[in-house]
């Protein structure tokens, strides 16, 4: 039904690692490119990394700078987001989803451009 699938999510302590996986089932990311977004109740959506697929270009949100890392795998068709030295802050449903061919990563992804999303991984850090 969904036709991206999140995994990887799960309770960390602070300072922990998580990886997030996405997987695009029925069809193949191609050069869509690629969001990870994240989402806490009663909170805006946020936008926290994206890739693009024709040019590689890549953007990181401030919160996420020099802590995570967004990756994809054409042959795969799987993308990734490694998160590091994660923060209670960090805890948020994260989603995965794809925008349009021509989209240029250059700021920080916004929903509306991104049509397609997946069901979401909890991500918790706490101790």
């Amino acid at each position: 039904e969904k036709l991206l699938v999140e995994s990887g999510g799960g309770l960390v302590q602070p300072g922990g690692s998580l990886t997030l996986a996405c997987t695009a089932s029925v069809f193949t990311f191609g050069d869509y490119a690629i969001g990870w977004f994240r989402q806490v109740p009663g909170k805006e959506c946020e936008g926290v990394s994206c890739i693009s697929g024709s040019d590689g270009s890549i953007y990181y949100d401030d919160s996420a700078s020099g802590r995570f890392t967004i990756s994809r795998d054409k042959d795969k068709n799987m993308a990734w987001l490694q998160m590091n030295s994660l923060k209670p802050e960090d805890t948020a449903i994260y989603y995965c989803a794809t925008g349009e061919l021509s989209y240029y990563c250059s700021e920080s992804p916004q929903s509306i451009d991104f049509p397609s999303w997946g069901q979401g991984t909890q991500v918790t850090v706490s101790s």
